[in-house]
């Protein structure tokens, strides 16, 4: 039997207010979750947040693989991401082999939600780091790892034993 040579396209969506020692787990937790559902390259898709986002993408190239980048909005990165974590999100974003726009020209749920329903559109598997627990608004990874479902998306999910949440997303 020959083995499919086309990668398969794996997406992301979890928490951004991981402890520090949580996101070392949780990017050994997507390492491995990666190897075990894919025998092939993996082409990942994600939004790049903080937290679980940015181990996701670091996880895809450590395997190998290579990612797309689905940015809600053009001032994302100023208005979202933390400034002590801009150089790590702009290391990232330059690795991408592509950066997808939703139309939206500012940042807020509407634009996470429309993020978060391209990333679904475009992926064959998701991977959820998720301790399980309702979120708080429209955009939150448990409405994510519904929508996959009522799309029959096969989706993993990733809680690390020993993983926390900060009390405030970072």
């Amino acid at each position: 039997m020959t083995r499919d040579p086309r990668p398969v396209r794996v997406g992301v969506t979890g928490h951004i207010n991981l402890t520090p020692g949580t996101e070392r787990l949780v990017y050994d937790a997507l390492r491995t979750e990666l190897r075990r559902i894919s025998g092939r390259p993996v082409r990942g898709v994600t939004c790049l947040a903080v937290g679980a986002d940015q181990a996701f993408a670091r996880a895809v190239l450590a395997t190998g693989g290579a990612y797309e980048v689905v940015l809600p909005a053009p001032d994302y990165r100023e208005r979202v991401i933390p400034p002590a974590n801009r150089a790590a999100f702009d290391d990232l974003l330059g690795r991408a082999d592509e950066v997808i726009h939703t139309g939206f020209q500012h940042s807020g749920t509407a634009a996470y939600v429309a993020a978060n329903r391209e990333l679904l559109r475009r992926v064959h598997r998701l991977v959820a780091v998720w301790d399980g627990e309702p979120g708080c608004h429209e955009a939150a990874t448990d409405r994510t790892v519904s929508w996959a479902r009522q799309r029959d998306i096969p989706t993993s999910i990733v809680w690390p034993a020993g993983a926390r949440r900060t009390a405030t997303p970072a």
